[in-house]
């Protein structure tokens, strides 16, 4: 279990009246994925690849060199590579939140 800010109130001032104590989280584990900037990358990167597959089409003389199933291919790539990314980020950082209970 890794170490977190905790604070240890009675569980009658948090609204439990069983008594006792009870620790409360003070730190999410990260930001929200839409708020990083990964996620806009990672967006403008599919974007970009499912464009240029879309773009790319076979002329006289020359094969379509980017299919759909390499643009596909291309896309999952990218989305294993953003979700590695998000467990390293939500592995080792905190964004601490204000307790509003109080």
């Amino acid at each position: 279990m890794s170490a977190s800010a905790t604070d240890h109130r009675t569980r009658a001032e948090v609204g439990d009246p069983s008594g006792g104590s009870v620790p409360l989280r003070r730190f999410t584990e990260t930001k929200a994925s839409f708020k990083t900037s990964e996620f806009f990358a990672m967006i403008a990167i599919v974007v970009g690849i499912l464009i240029s597959a879309a773009a790319i089409s076979a002329s006289a003389g020359h094969p379509d060199r980017f299919t759909a199933s390499q643009a596909w291919l291309y896309v999952s790539i990218v989305a294993v590579g953003y979700m590695i990314s998000r467990g390293l980020a939500k592995s080792g950082s905190r964004e601490p939140y204000p307790d509003d209970r109080s």
